[in-house]
């Protein structure tokens, strides 16, 4: 299939460490390209050290490229609510944090509708209420680049190694159908 530039949407989501979230993504079938960023936050231009401080009210997030006739958003809701905890309230296991928290950044109404429901879909799934976030995407800043697929670039990394690696591999028993 041609990769037409039309052809190609995004969603921006947070949920921990943008690591473990760009990881995940990227082994995702019809998802193009995976950056790590800010956003849902005040503070303009913010860099890594200010987001990790919890003053500039952003989260670590994701942006995500992906072809909506190979993977629609819906399915990305779907990964999105497998592969972190969206009923722990500003962190995901030991990074706690406002710059954690669960957030689905939408794009337009079409996507906040879907989101709100799918909220709503696997609300019962979880022995905790969820907590995600649901706000509209009013600008995305682009980590750093030593943040730039950093779990390819430092599989050995301490973090990596014993964060992200297991978090992949239960990901690829439970949500088989949707790798590339």
């Amino acid at each position: 299939m041609e990769n037409h530039e039309e052809n190609i949407e995004k969603a921006t989501v947070g949920g921990g460490c943008f690591w473990c979230l760009e990881a995940a993504y990227q082994k995702i079938r019809g998802v193009k390209n995976v950056v790590s960023g800010y956003a849902g936050g005040q503070t303009r231009d913010p860099v890594y050290q200010e987001v990790c401080s919890g003053i500039t009210g952003h989260a670590e997030v994701v942006q995500i490229e992906y072809d909506p006739g190979i993977i629609s958003f819906k399915e990305l809701l779907t990964i999105f609510w497998k592969i972190h905890d969206p009923t722990q309230e500003n962190g995901q296991g030991a990074d706690l944090g406002t710059q954690y928290r669960s957030i689905i950044l939408y794009h337009n109404e079409n996507q906040k509708s879907m989101a709100e429901k799918s909220i709503s879909e696997y609300t019962p799934g979880f022995a905790r209420p969820i907590v995600t976030e649901l706000l509209p995407l009013e600008i995305f800043y682009k980590a750093e680049d030593s943040h730039q697929n950093y779990y390819n670039r430092n599989p050995s990394q301490p973090y990596c190694s014993s964060v992200i690696s297991p978090k992949l591999l239960k990901m690829g028993s439970s949500l088989k159908s949707f790798l590339a």
